[in-house]
């Protein structure tokens, strides 16, 4: 009898021991980029329809890591037993995401990967060496064998996704690349110009300004998300040279959409970060619930929206991509 009195009292201390109300906190890049806020309105609606508590937080800017790791020590002191977090600097966060993942903590990276991937309990993300792969692949099509002279508008150095959608790009081009496994960004030849946006529209116009006075000449433009395309045609207008240049993105938000509608970039990889975001949580209050932890990488999709269509990609309309795009409408 006292044997088995004691086999249940310690069953009940190793089993996880939550509140009636599980704390999940969500931790963005941003707080101003339509991506993160409708990753956050993902996880609020999944937390309310779950009876769970959100916690919210956001680094400055795009590679703000020391506002990750506060983020991360506060929601852990306010009690989040699961913390979803897109990753400004994938190898800075790692030690923290460790420190929480040993007190019990399930960490869900969304979006974006951390390096090691296995550094976090789970992924929900884009495949978005494949997002890269659709643009490029389109892009080739359209030129059909005309030379091109490319300049790539990218992240910052070293960046998981920022690597995986250049390489990506490269690969479907029908160019000299990396795997996906590669944090490398390849320069093959045709590759004329490469520059840091860091996805903000201004650093982007820079960036492109300055490819514009390395090469006049650049014909095809790739950038790792809306904004920077959007700096790109500003940049393009301002030199004359906007209907001559072909501009491919990633991301699918609602003003990238109608940038695609007005003529200003040819295609966009469309992705989904409500999904990862709702994903997410519910993956947190079943480790609430029943101690579950999910694992790996789960595939949240990707679209290819075009404007025109070419023989031999499969591509959506601008209509299907607004029906689908986050952001204001």
């Amino acid at each position: 009898m006292l044997q088995t009195r004691i086999c249940i009292a310690l069953a009940f201390i190793a089993a996880p021991v939550f509140a009636s109300e599980p704390v999940i906190g969500l931790i963005t890049k941003t707080e101003t980029n339509p991506f993160f806020v409708k990753m956050k309105e993902g996880a609020t609606a999944e937390a309310k329809a779950k009876g769970a508590k959100l916690l919210s937080a956001s680094g400055k800017a795009d590679g703000d890591n020391a506002g990750q790791v506060t983020a991360i020590e506060n929601m852990i002191a306010a009690g989040a037993k699961t913390i979803l977090i897109t990753p400004s600097d994938s190898k800075a966060i790692v030690p923290t995401i460790k420190k929480a993942r040993e007190k019990g903590v399930l960490i869900i990276a969304l979006d974006s990967p951390t390096d090691p991937a296995n550094a976090t309990d789970a992924l929900f993300a884009t495949d978005n060496f494949k997002a890269g792969v659709l643009i490029g692949e389109y892009a080739k099509a359209t030129f059909a064998g005309k030379p091109a002279k490319i300049a790539t508008l990218d992240l910052l150095p070293g960046h998981p996704v920022g690597a995986q959608r250049h390489n990506g790009f490269l690969q479907g081009f029908g160019l000299q690349s990396f795997d996906a496994k590669n944090n490398e960004l390849a320069k093959p030849a045709g590759v004329v110009c490469m520059a840091d946006s860091f996805g903000d529209q201004a650093k982007g116009q820079t960036a492109m300004e300055n490819c514009l006075q390395k090469n006049p000449d650049i014909n095809l433009v790739y950038t790792i998300n809306e904004p920077a395309a959007a700096g790109a045609f500003n940049a393009l207008k301002k030199a004359g040279k906007e209907k001559g240049v072909l501009i491919v993105s990633v991301d699918g938000g609602c003003q990238g959409i109608k940038d695609l509608k007005n003529g200003k970039l040819a295609a966009t990889s469309q992705q989904y970060p409500l999904k990862m975001a709702a994903m997410g949580v519910a993956a947190g209050v079943e480790y609430a619930k029943t101690g579950k932890k999910p694992s790996g990488y789960t595939d949240t999709g990707v679209t290819l929206i075009a404007n025109k269509a070419v023989a031999g990609v499969d591509s959506k309309d601008s209509k299907t991509g607004m029906d689908m795009c986050w952001g204001n409408k």
